[in-house]
């Protein structure tokens, strides 16, 4: 079983799940809805990207569990 990887990144506000090797990655296709899928030379998804995570710093969590 693949294990599912999901990291969140501050600096750039988004929040990023893989469910396969990152490195599979050859192709990002945006969607109207501030996501960023990943696929991998099949045009299988191996992750995707949520952009905007946090609206405003007002709302970021000093901790976030999973």
């Amino acid at each position: 079983m693949q294990k599912i990887r999901v990291s969140i990144n501050r600096e750039s506000n988004t929040l990023n799940i893989w469910c396969d090797e990152p490195e599979k990655e050859f192709i990002s296709e945006k969607t109207g809805e501030e996501i960023i899928l990943k696929k991998d030379k099949n045009s299988l998804i191996v992750g995707f990207e949520k952009l905007n995570l946090f609206p405003g710093e007002e709302d970021m969590p000093v901790e976030v569990t999973f």
